[in-house]
């Protein structure tokens, strides 16, 4: 059986390692992504078109000239796409997510092994929770670096909103408002810091205890050595 303070250790690693997994899935699920205004001229008008969406959906609307709405309507980002680049961009970033949720579900699952048993000083140990931890927050890093570069690089606003209207003409302006969807990949990455900190402190103490056990003879007393 495990030491009670490596079991509560693991134990607070484990709970991080869920929370990021729990934070990853609320990424992929929300479409608070990023919210944008894209400003079109049309004949005798102008248009502004306001969208909010994520990686699989979202909304837009048009404001023509001095406040005049149209209606809100809901899309589909796949189905909306038509360029080749735009698609592969949105592509690699929701698999780039899924692998990080994976990392983090092997991560969950390697502290939670160590939490309640003892198994050998493999990859089943605090390696593995180093290895996937890391690899987790490598992978969102990624995903935070693919979406802004759709958005700004690939124009991925303004081709999402001729999805909304097929009149609009000459592209005026875009604006772009990063939403709570996007930040919060923040909080994954401090999660998997907080595992592998976690982690090192109780690899760190047990390390120096095990040194300290194995001193050499030479450290020891001269009237026991005589003895």
């Amino acid at each position: 059986m495990p030491s009670r303070k490596k079991t509560s250790m693991f134990a607070s690693a484990f709970c991080t390692c869920v929370s990021s997994f729990v934070v990853i899935c609320v990424v992929l699920a929300t479409p608070r992504w990023v919210s944008s205004e894209v400003r079109f001229s049309r004949t005798g008008s102008t248009v502004t078109v306001s969208l909010t969406y994520g990686l699989f959906r979202g909304t837009c609307e048009q404001f023509v000239d001095a406040g005049l709405q149209v209606s809100k309507t809901t899309f589909q980002v796949s189905e909306a796409l038509s360029s080749s680049r735009s698609s592969s961009l949105t592509v690699a970033t929701i698999v780039v997510l899924v692998l990080a949720l994976l990392g983090s579900l092997l991560s969950s699952a390697f502290t939670c092994t160590n939490a309640v048993s003892n198994p050998y000083q493999t990859f089943l140990g605090p390696v593995g929770v180093y290895t996937w931890n890391s690899l987790c927050g490598v992978l969102i890093l990624i995903a935070m670096i693919l979406f802004p570069v759709n958005v700004e690089g690939n124009s991925l606003s303004e081709e999402l909103a001729h999805s909304c209207s097929s009149s609009l003409q000459t592209h005026l302006g875009s604006t772009h408002n990063y939403g709570y969807s996007y930040w919060i990949m923040l909080l994954i990455l401090f999660l998997n810091i907080a595992s592998i900190i976690i982690i090192y402190f109780y690899d760190h103490a047990r390390y120096s205890k095990k040194k300290e056990q194995e001193r050499p003879i030479e450290n020891a007393p001269k009237d026991v050595i005589l003895f």
